[in-house]
């Protein structure tokens, strides 16, 4: 407990007071944006990519795909929007996990951030790839200009573009995550066990990306185990983050 003079009479300034002045609770308030950003995009993603995107595509069989897309299209068009989303949320994570790591060291976290942002745009390219699909199965333009099989091919075709856009980007996103992991070791307010999975978490992403260009047929992805870091970031900034205590919230490094 400090205290300060106020008419020569020395009065005690409460602990939250002293946060405040610092930007503790605004870091409180980052983290929490970003627990709940990184969650709901989770959501999004799962909709978007596993249930719509590969309920809908069936590799190998370019007239089943094109057949259950125009079937599903306005499902299909919910699922790329719901992509946008991650996009626009993605940005918002960036801001407020700059915010909340700022303390340990003010240039990694930024670093961080612009990384972050930097795959927000590449993946926003490729979402792109997938939003004239609908129109090319279902309208009577094109099918009245291109014959069936070179409407499948170019819904293969713009199908493969998004997925191999979205796994570099995933380089971009994989660097982020280091960064974010190193900062969460280097933190004295979040577990350093999540440091260690989110390292983990990006070496993931970026082995995955590797092999991804390296071999035509990857055996497998490792980030679908490797990704638990980011989740599990996620649920203690939402569940303890607004429980942490900062000294000196402005003494970045």
């Amino acid at each position: 407990m400090s205290s300060t003079t106020i008419e020569g009479h020395s009065a005690p300034v409460p602990s939250t007071t002293r946060e405040r002045a610092a930007g503790g609770p605004s870091i409180r308030q980052a983290g929490l944006i970003a627990g709940v950003g990184i969650l709901a995009m989770a959501a999004l993603s799962g909709f978007g990519i596993f249930y719509v995107g590969e309920g809908l595509v069936t590799q190998g069989d370019a007239a089943r795909t094109v057949e259950d897309i125009a079937a599903s299209e306005g499902l299909f068009r919910w699922g790329t929007a719901s992509l946008y989303a991650v996009v626009v949320l993605d940005v918002v994570v960036a801001w407020a996990l700059f915010r909340f790591f700022s303390p340990v060291s003010s240039g990694l976290a930024r670093l961080a951030a612009w990384f972050r942002l930097a795959y927000a745009g590449v993946f926003m390219l490729a979402i792109g790839q997938l939003t004239g699909i609908p129109d090319l199965v279902a309208s009577d333009e094109y099918s009245g200009v291109f014959t069936a099989e070179q409407i499948q091919g170019q819904t293969l075709l713009k199908i493969d573009a998004f997925e191999d856009l979205w796994m570099a980007g995933l380089i971009l996103f994989g660097i982020h995550l280091a960064l974010v992991g190193y900062l969460t070791y280097r933190s004295d307010y979040v577990p350093k066990l999540l440091g260690v999975l989110l390292m983990i978490a990006g070496a993931g992403y970026l082995f995955d990306s590797v092999v991804s260009t390296v071999l035509a047929s990857p055996p497998g992805s490792v980030a679908t185990v490797t990704f638990l870091g980011e989740f599990l970031l996620a649920l203690w900034l939402v569940a303890r983050g607004r429980r942490i205590s900062l000294e000196a919230d402005d003494h970045g490094l």
